[in-house]
């Protein structure tokens, strides 16, 4: 095949650090605005981003010339950069994310998923939610590893 393909779409999710609450509600629609200029400038394009004040969770389509983990370091980096500008209290993000592919059959499932995160966490918190996502899709943990 003379012409490079490809269709991937994530489910990305990772938290501040130490869980904390600092994604305001004020700030949400900007920081959900500003990373999905960060995935369109990397060739990449979000189909839905929604936050609760301790995590983040995003939706979109990697383009086939991007790393995962590029990707992931740019929007941690530029977004740090812009809550900062803002005057804002922030300590980061966590190090690690949490990376999970999505079927096209799957991909409206996940859309609504991400859409309910403020009713689903009123009864679920990141860590157990965290913890949910790694079993379904069978990736083996340690929790001494998976927490910072």
């Amino acid at each position: 095949m003379a012409q490079s393909l490809s269709k991937l779409y994530v489910h990305l999710v990772f938290s501040t650090k130490d869980r904390r609450d600092l994604i305001q509600k004020d700030l949400k629609n900007e920081l959900h605005s500003y990373v999905a200029g960060i995935l369109l400038n990397h060739d990449s394009h979000a189909i839905n981003i929604n936050s609760v004040s301790d995590h983040i969770h995003i939706l979109f389509n990697l383009s086939r010339t991007q790393t995962l983990s590029k990707i992931v370091g740019t929007i941690k980096t530029s977004t740090t950069c812009l809550i900062k500008e803002k005057g804002l209290t922030w300590c980061g993000w966590q190090s690690g994310y949490g990376a999970f592919s999505v079927s096209e059959s799957q991909l409206q499932i996940v859309n609504n998923y991400i859409s309910n995160q403020e009713k689903h966490h009123q009864t679920l918190s990141f860590q157990d939610e965290l913890r949910e996502l790694l079993r379904k899709h069978n990736i083996e943990f340690d929790e001494k590893y998976v927490w910072d």
